[in-house]
């Protein structure tokens, strides 16, 4: 930058000092404009020549592999990120474990393997960080997502979201341990549809079914299992979370989005696991794919796929 303005400065005396002893001031001009560009491309060339050093120079991980629990919903775009990844480290082998935070929950408290847990409830990171399982420092609020109430494409439902979800012959609900039927149930209290007497985690499927008329509803493990049973027909409405309908939009309708105003934030928070198993290698990688998923260029990944990032 120095380098250009006294470039500039330069070309102008020189310019100026031309025309006052009478000299040939275009010429004069035309030199400088050309010495001006060529320290520009020089500076350009250098600055390009510095980030291919850089990126030569990154740690490369030797052979290792990394375990990483991800909510349902997050399956889809988890698989881009890491292809994204293994362009910078092929050797970092992520192996994704997919499900329901309560059941990750669950597997990783029973002692499965895991290096990386990533949530969609705060509740599920809570009792993690209780249980003493999470590496200091390293637990993050990575995005927002939001609920909606779906159906398949060309149902002719009569349902219009969770005002009237009861008209419907029969509903897809995740059950209270995963978080988006948490979430579902917590609008439903916001609503007064349930009576709000405990946590909306604790209000069995049966019980949500009677709130709502006797309406039939069929319960899933996870929010993936939602969207199968809406998108293939088996039930006519469903919730499920906006960024699950991503890639599905000729297959299912989105009927409501629910406002935060009912079921509060739906944040994802991360965190890497204490992992006993695992050795320094795996342990530097499991961190170094963390401050990954956390890079702004992971950002904009995540927004495309309706996610919110703008905490």
């Amino acid at each position: 930058m120095k380098k250009r303005v006294l470039a500039v400065l330069l070309a102008a005396t020189m310019a100026f000092g031309l025309v006052a002893c009478g000299g040939s001031s275009s010429s004069g001009s035309s030199e400088t404009e050309e010495t001006t560009e060529e320290e520009t491309e020089e500076e350009e060339e250098a600055v390009t020549e510095e980030a291919e050093a850089e990126e030569e120079t990154a740690e490369v991980f030797d052979e290792t592999e990394i375990q990483v629990f991800i909510a349902a919903s997050l399956n889809t775009v988890m698989q881009e990120i890491v292809s994204m990844y293994n362009e910078i480290q092929p050797n970092v082998t992520i192996t994704l474990n997919a499900d329901s935070s309560g059941t990750l929950l669950t597997q990783i408290e029973e002692g499965y393997e895991c290096d990386i847990f990533f949530s969609a409830a705060q509740k599920q990171m809570n009792t993690l960080e209780e249980d003493g399982l999470i590496v200091e420092g390293t637990r993050a609020d990575v995005l927002n997502n939001q609920v909606v109430v779906i159906t398949y494409a060309g149902s002719e439902t009569s349902v219009t979201g969770l005002d009237n979800i009861g008209e419907a012959e029969s509903i897809a609900l995740a059950d209270g341990s995963v978080p988006v039927g948490k979430y579902t149930r917590e609008a439903l209290i916001s609503m007064g549809v349930l009576d709000g007497s405990k946590e909306a985690s604790e209000y069995t499927t049966e019980e949500v079914s009677e709130a709502l008329g006797g309406v039939e509803i069929s319960e899933q493990s996870n929010v993936s299992k939602v969207l199968e049973a809406v998108k293939e027909a088996s039930c006519e409405v469903g919730t499920t979370y906006y960024s699950d309908t991503y890639g599905y939009e000729d297959l299912v309708e989105i009927l409501e989005v629910v406002s935060y105003d009912l079921t509060g934030d739906v944040i994802y928070p991360i965190c890497q696991v204490q992992n006993d198993e695992a050795d320094e290698l795996q342990t530097e990688a499991a961190a170094d794919f963390l401050a990954y998923i956390l890079s702004d260029e992971v950002k904009d990944v995540l927004d495309s796929y309706y996610f919110d990032t703008d905490l």
